[in-house]
């Protein structure tokens, strides 16, 4: 038996496989959750969402990515940029981005969306502290770059990490751009960038 995942109309629908099982009348629920679910997120998932990017980034750094006010605008501006992963309904991991137009990110990048852009910076991706260490960071990044693809326009995404992260996003398939210009709170960041394929090579590879 297969169960519909539905998203966003920019989200192909896909399936995930479930057990079969027989259940009695008396024990069907009246309504069920989707036991898996990837979807753009929207300003009403903003407490959850910094909710668990406060978690997971200030016991470390100190410091917050986006605050929620910048999580209400960027989800309110350019919820196409963003993905949450969903289970039974509750959310465990997301991705927020935003359109940027310059070649590399600067400290205007961090607060501010560019429309109609082929850039995507990506402002954070976060998986909730239950969540961690089931690989669901990495499975969450190739869905959304596989998104990406499928949007008019996009040609490739930026994002700034700390040195103990640059492993992991080049295992993603990101390339280094050097040392970033921004600073947070006397933390350094490496810029990274990851290059789409064209409209031609996304329909061939991604199911667009």
């Amino acid at each position: 038996m297969t169960q519909q995942v539905s998203g966003s109309p920019f989200l192909k629908p896909f399936f995930l496989k479930t057990p079969v099982r027989v259940v009695r009348p008396l024990q069907q629920r009246r309504h069920t959750l989707p036991a898996s679910e990837f979807r753009n997120l929207t300003p009403q998932d903003a407490i959850s969402v910094f909710e668990i990017e406060r978690e997971a980034f200030v016991s470390v750094s100190g410091e917050c990515p986006l605050t929620l006010n910048e999580v209400l605008n960027f989800l309110g501006q350019c919820p196409e940029l963003s993905l949450g992963w969903f289970e039974e309904g509750q959310l465990v991991a997301f991705i927020i981005g935003s359109g940027w137009d310059k070649e590399r990110l600067s400290q205007e990048a961090m607060t501010r969306h560019v429309p109609n852009t082929p850039t995507v910076h990506i402002h954070v991706l976060s998986v909730h502290r239950h969540c961690r260490q089931q690989g669901k960071g990495s499975i969450l990044l190739w869905r959304y770059l596989q998104y990406l693809r499928c949007l008019p326009g996009i040609r490739r995404a930026l994002l700034i990490c700390e040195d103990f992260l640059v492993p992991f996003y080049l295992k993603a398939g990101f390339k280094e751009k050097g040392p970033s210009a921004i600073s947070v709170s006397n933390m350094h960041f490496q810029e990274m960038e990851y290059t789409l394929g064209g409209q031609a090579y996304a329909r061939r590879n991604s199911g667009c």
